[in-house]
């Protein structure tokens, strides 16, 4: 193949800076919460750069962000790049930000060399990857599919914006989720470019990672009941704590993702609240969400299975009342060899290159109920991300942008036959 992309270096650290810079100045790191004004000014900011390189743009109902380069053969199935731009608070400048600004670089490159696709081309910022105010991630992928429920979709927030009041506000119309949610054969193959938001790449000195697959998540909610009182009247052995109960769950969810399964897996407690909050009283409720992660979604299974029974044990030895809820689900997905191998091929001719699972979730879980989907990592310098040091050198940001677009252009071809 005698075309290839360039390492158009300055242009990307360019963007990255610019795009970076719409935040939340009041909070830490590069807060960008979806939903909010920032999100939004950084949706204008990606609008003009969109249209600036001739891409067609529109909102679609779930709200997320779609360029379109048209291709030679519009009877084809569009081939998608997406990534998102929200941000974790406290986030990294390029977690999320890099796939979408991948997908511009890329059509910038192509109208330079005059290349024009077979496909359709299609550049996604999804809306809300990251876990949201309303206890759901995934959102605008989620929407594209068909996979937001009405329940969910009457999730609110802590001011009590109910979530499609929020796609609305972000330019989305959920009473067309149905209609417009993309069906099998819709979309001829997703592919992204993200950091690994680990330390493999690096400590094993590779440049380029090629996804194999990309775990599973569910996310639970967990509320104690017991009895506020006062603490230095209430004897222990009269006391109904509710946060020692929910500490023994805690526990319990470190020591159950500690077991051995077929694949890795991991357990998180991440925010907790405890009520009334005050030094010199008994917690009287105890409200924490815990998430956990694997490929295998039979070891998913077992740990809620345990956390069940668990919780059972706790409420009769602590005389509590304890609810489990689940939050949302998203299920494992396992790339398909052939894919891994044309995204592997295309990340071999610009560096050194290793296959690695994702432990993260991203949006290519819920497009794999559509289309198959195909993942390019950089590394994660340290293996930091979802925090302010989170980086990754331009160069090799630059090396990624290389590979998708290498891999777009024999996708395109090999797709079109």
């Amino acid at each position: 193949m005698t075309k290839t992309f360039e390492k158009n270096e300055k242009r990307i650290e360019q963007d990255i800076i610019a795009l970076s810079a719409i935040i939340d100045s009041v909070a830490p790191g590069y807060t960008r919460r979806p939903f909010t004004k920032w999100h939004l000014e950084s949706r204008e900011w990606l609008i003009r750069e969109m249209k600036n390189c001739g891409l067609d743009v529109r909102i679609d109902a779930a709200s997320n962000l779609i360029g379109k380069r048209q291709g030679v053969n519009p009877e084809l199935p569009p081939i998608m790049i997406g990534s998102h731009t929200d941000s974790v608070v406290g986030g990294g400048r390029f977690d999320g930000i890099i796939g979408v600004l991948a997908g511009i670089e890329i059509v910038r490159q192509l109208n330079e060399k005059k290349i024009e696709l077979a496909h359709s081309l299609l550049i996604v910022d999804f809306t809300a990857e990251e876990a949201s105010e309303f206890g759901i991630s995934t959102i605008g992928s989620r929407g594209m599919v068909g996979n937001l429920t009405e329940a969910d979709l009457g999730r609110t927030n802590a001011e009590g914006l109910p979530l499609r009041n929020a796609l609305k506000v972000a330019g989305g119309r959920p009473d067309d989720l149905e209609t417009e949610a993309l069906k099998v054969g819709d979309i001829s193959l997703y592919l992204e470019l993200h950091i690994e938001q680990g330390p493999v790449l690096e400590q094993t000195q590779h440049e380029l990672g090629v996804v194999t697959g990309i775990v599973g998540i569910q996310r639970h909610k967990v509320v104690v009941e017991g009895q506020a009182n006062h603490a230095g009247t209430t004897p222990m052995h009269m006391r109904f704590d509710a946060l020692p109960a929910a500490s023994e769950l805690v526990l319990a969810l470190e020591e159950v993702a500690n077991k051995t399964y077929t694949e890795q897996v991991v357990g998180t407690v991440g925010r907790m609240f405890v009520e009334p909050n005050g030094a010199n009283v008994i917690p009287g409720r105890v409200v924490f969400d815990f998430e956990i992660r694997s490929l295998d979604p039979h070891a998913l299974d077992q740990m809620v299975e345990y956390m069940k029974n668990k919780i059972a044990h706790v409420e009769t030895s602590r005389k509590v009342s304890i609810t489990m809820n689940q939050l949302s689900h998203s299920d494992a997905i396992i790339v398909s060899e052939d894919v891994v191998q044309g995204v592997e091929k295309s990340c071999q001719r610009f560096g050194t290159t290793l296959r690695l699972p994702s432990g993260a979730g991203h949006d290519g879980n819920q497009l794999a109920k559509v289309a198959p989907v195909g993942m390019i990592f950089v590394p994660s310098k340290n293996g930091k991300s979802h925090c302010p040091e989170e980086w990754t050198d331009y160069a090799e940001v630059v090396k990624g942008i290389q590979a998708l677009g290498t891999a777009l252009l024999s996708f395109d071809k090999a797709l079109s036959v």
